[in-house]
């Protein structure tokens, strides 16, 4: 008798966006529905507020946390192909696809050839989509609503330089599917973003931010996305305060953390101290007066902050 198939593990990055909270749960849905292959959505930490919104609004349970894997476990990694941003013991499992936008960091050890699809698209649902081919339009209302709001999200609804003309065909598509306003719609999730009050200091430097090495030293390099920046900037001293203590706990040098206005399309940068002072003023061409610098256009880590950063 054959045993059956063991079920796949498919989760993002670690402080997961919606991005890494959608993503999972539409290929989980193609691999299990699809391809007859079971898979289970999971979550590497709680969803961030918007992420939250998007579950709610769509009907699905927030996925079981993991927080480690085995050699026992196979597993699929979306939104991420960086081994900083997923379980300690990623390589002992059984990695056997990857579907990210990300630039390849390096350091994944796989049992053998591997599916690999990383396209330079704004949104790794949006790649989803192209790999399902004439599958996606089985894709039921809440699915397709999970897609709809990864794109979104990381486009920014199309603010965002990482936007291309796929991603915004498709959201436009699935919108119409789904009889959705799109500015309505994303003005909600911004707004959900955007309410921050529950959150702790230590809690806001973490909740959207990769670890990132600039010679010998290290930064966890966070972005608060949102309509409201002064709720966020409010908080500006005791969030600077926090810092050091984050960093020592996480075991980098330094945090970093921008404050993206969605509508003004601009980042404030706060600046603890000369450390960051020296990375704004040669990393953006920035002049810095005082414990924070506004850098006009600045909305995507991933196309315009971690590629210029310089000390």
């Amino acid at each position: 008798m054959t045993d059956p198939p063991m079920t796949i593990k498919v989760f993002g990055h670690k402080s997961p966006d919606t991005d890494s909270t959608g993503s999972p749960l539409i290929w989980a849905w193609y691999l299990s529905e699809i391809r007859n292959t079971p898979a289970e959505a999971r979550l590497l930490g709680s969803p961030n507020t918007e992420a939250a919104f998007v579950l709610r609004r769509w009907g699905f349970d927030e996925p079981a946390h993991l927080d480690d894997v085995s050699a026992d476990d196979r597993v699929v990694i979306v939104d991420t192909n960086n081994p900083a941003e997923l379980p300690a013991s990623i390589n002992q499992a059984d990695i056997i696809q990857i579907i990210d936008h990300h630039k390849l960091s390096g350091g994944l050890v796989t049992r053998g050839p591997i599916d690999i699809t990383i396209k330079p698209l704004a949104c790794t649902a949006t790649i989803m989509y192209n790999l399902m081919g004439e599958n996606a339009a089985r894709m039921p209302d809440n699915i397709k609503g999970a897609m709809l709001s990864c794109i979104l999200s990381d486009t920014l609804e199309f603010r965002s330089p990482t936007t291309t003309d796929q991603d915004r065909a498709l959201a436009e598509k699935l919108a119409a599917d789904l009889g959705i306003d799109l500015p309505a719609y994303a003005a909600e999730m911004f707004e959900a973003k955007s309410d921050i009050s529950e959150f702790s200091d230590a809690a806001l430097l973490r909740m959207d931010s990769k670890e990132y090495a600039l010679g010998d030293t290290t930064f966890r390099v966070s972005v608060l996305e949102t309509t409201a920046p002064r709720l966020v900037l409010d908080r500006k001293a005791s969030l600077m305060a926090s810092m050091e203590g984050v960093a020592r706990e996480d075991g980098v040098d330094q945090v970093l953390l921008f404050v993206v206005d969605i509508l003004a399309e601009e980042a404030t940068l706060l600046v603890p101290n000369d450390l960051v002072r020296r990375l704004a003023e040669k990393s953006f061409g920035a002049k810095v007066e005082g414990d924070s610098v506004v850098l006009p256009g600045i909305m995507s880590r991933k196309k315009q902050i971690i590629p210029a950063l310089e000390l």
